[in-house]
């Protein structure tokens, strides 16, 4: 079966070699998806200091943010939020994250509700608190 990749004109920039979505048979897989804005390293609701260490971090601005971005992916493939089947979550804090990106994530799949994985890591490569690796039909 062959594949096809995908990487959208309007998501943030893969930050590695990979591409924002892969093409198999029926299925889209998302490469893990950050809250960035495309063509800058504005990470939305995210204070640095001078060595880029985070000093601050809005994590509701980060969960809008990275669930548009990968909106703007399925889209760009071909397929859409209400087509996800499977998406796992990244988050850096469970402990404090948890309550405020749970609420948010419902309201965004309160009519789609795909299988959800939700782990804490102890960070991402570039200083943000969420992302997420997505499934989808086309």
């Amino acid at each position: 079966m062959g594949s096809e990749i995908v990487n959208s004109q309007k998501a943030p920039e893969p930050v590695g070699s990979y591409p924002h979505a892969r093409k198999v048979g029926n299925l889209l897989f998302l490469s893990g998806v950050g809250p960035r804005e495309r063509g800058t390293k504005i990470i939305p609701g995210v204070e640095l200091d001078d060595n880029g260490k985070i000093i601050s971090y809005d994590i509701e601005a980060q969960c809008h943010s990275v669930f548009n971005n990968v909106k703007t992916i399925l889209e760009d493939s071909g397929s859409g939020w209400d087509k996800l089947i499977d998406v796992t979550v990244f988050l850096t804090n469970m402990k404090d994250d948890f309550k405020i990106y749970n609420k948010i994530y419902t309201e965004y799949f309160k009519d789609n509700q795909p299988c959800r994985t939700t782990v804490e890591i102890n960070c991402l490569p570039t200083p943000i608190a969420i992302e997420l690796k997505c499934i989808a039909t086309i």
